[in-house]
């Protein structure tokens, strides 16, 4: 499994709108067939940065993705909205998706 994380800094004037703004994006990266999630948080410490949690398949499915019409729409449209190059982690993973956590379960 493919496992990135990607920081995004946000110009303050788009930070509103960010998740309105990738809404498309993240609709057709979702339905692609190899993703495995697909998911946005905001950074509690900085209102100006978002952050992506993805995974994929494989390297073939991460491949088809950043290939694909709607990657390079986003990529087009998003230089507007950021305040600098986005930071990334990507690695391959063993196992194919999520796992229980060992250490809690609910009372």
């Amino acid at each position: 499994m493919i496992f990135i994380t990607v920081k995004f800094a946000v110009r303050p004037e788009y930070r509103d709108g960010w998740l309105d703004l990738v809404d498309e994006f993240t609709r057709a990266t979702r339905r692609e067939p190899g993703n495995v999630f697909f998911e946005w948080s905001r950074s509690v410490d900085d209102p100006d940065e978002f952050v992506l949690l993805e995974a994929f398949e494989s390297a073939e499915a991460g491949a088809a993705h950043v290939g694909s019409e709607h990657f390079r729409a986003a990529m087009a449209q998003l230089p507007k909205a950021i305040s600098r190059t986005p930071q990334i982690i990507n690695v391959e993973v063993p196992g194919q998706g999520w796992s229980q956590m060992a250490e809690l379960s609910p009372a």
